[in-house]
């Protein structure tokens, strides 16, 4: 495998081409940019695309021809994947980089395939945060396709060892399967420190600082994250999530998970239970360590809240 160094020195010569340009896909085309790759995008909003439609992404690329898709899994996936079947040539790449389910990547894989049509699987973590620290990265697909797409994994992935931000997991779908279970963990996580958040915020009789509290443990202590950091940040903008309802959405891979997980007789029983503590705040009278969870994914994934009414 090629060392980071020259991947990229290698990335100067990249061209690919990404679709969606929404709040992670705008900020990938940026860093990629600043590290020498050469992007086209495309997006149905006129304000952000590059080109008017896919046909036209895809004349301005070279062969072989790279694109990446960054748009919601599902339907949407499905749609852009089909229509570049028919676009692209023999040779030419996929990579599919939003929140797939792994069982669609071995579909998309194979509907691709009688093109003679690449396909790669690709977890990205970093939400907003990203363009600026990186995006950690967990990819499936064959050596080769690996191979010659390390300038752009480079390119995104954060500073430093490449194993310590970037992984190739293993076969097509092992990259989203990897990232599912990264958003299980991500999720029992958010809700360990929200439920001790709510803890703390009911003491009051005792506990004088919460958000300090938080802070302090941001240094040498075994609890220190980025997710903590994160939660602080949250409380010194809104130290009682007054403005925030505690209406939390999940996006699909905490789901898959358990699904997994019960295909598998592996216990789960943290990550199930952050699951339904989700359900639980979308009824009435959520509760003050879910507006906590609310709080930290729209700190680190921009994911919307509900404001009070």
């Amino acid at each position: 495998m090629h060392s980071a160094a020259t991947s990229l020195e290698r990335s100067s010569h990249m061209h690919i081409g990404l679709i969606g340009l929404g709040k992670m896909g705008n900020n990938m085309r940026e860093r990629l940019r600043a590290n020498g790759v050469q992007v086209t995008g495309y997006d149905h909003n006129p304000a952000v695309t590059d080109v008017p439609s896919l046909s036209e992404l895809v004349s301005a690329l070279p062969s072989p021809r790279i694109v990446w898709v960054m748009v919601p899994a599902g339907a949407i996936t499905d749609s852009v994947v089909t229509d570049l079947a028919e676009l692209l040539a023999a040779g030419d790449v996929i990579i599919d980089g939003g929140n797939s389910r792994f069982t669609d990547d071995i579909r998309h894989a194979e509907q691709v395939a009688t093109h003679g049509i690449e396909y790669v699987d690709a977890g990205v973590s970093g939400g907003v945060w990203g363009v600026a620290n990186g995006y950690g990265l967990m990819v499936g697909g064959g050596k080769k396709n690996i191979d010659l797409l390390m300038p752009v994994f480079d390119a995104l992935r954060p500073e430093g060892p490449r194993d310590e931000g970037f992984v190739h997991a293993g076969e097509i779908g092992a990259g989203h399967y990897a990232k599912m279970v990264h958003n299980g963990i991500e999720y029992s996580l958010m809700q360990a420190y929200a439920e001790g958040y709510e803890l703390l915020d009911k003491r009051d009789d005792i506990i004088k600082d919460v958000t300090g509290t938080f802070k302090a443990w941001q240094r040498g202590t075994v609890v220190r994250s980025w997710l903590l950091e994160l939660l602080v940040r949250a409380l010194e903008e809104d130290p009682e999530f007054a403005d925030i309802e505690g209406y939390v959405e999940d996006s699909g891979e905490g789901r898959w998970m358990i699904e997994e997980a019960l295909a598998n007789a592996v216990p789960v029983p943290t990550i199930s239970a952050s699951i339904f503590a989700r359900f639980v705040s979308r009824q009435p009278n959520g509760s003050p360590a879910m507006k906590a969870v609310a709080a930290l994914r729209n700190q680190f994934g921009g994911h919307s809240v509900k404001a009070v009414d």
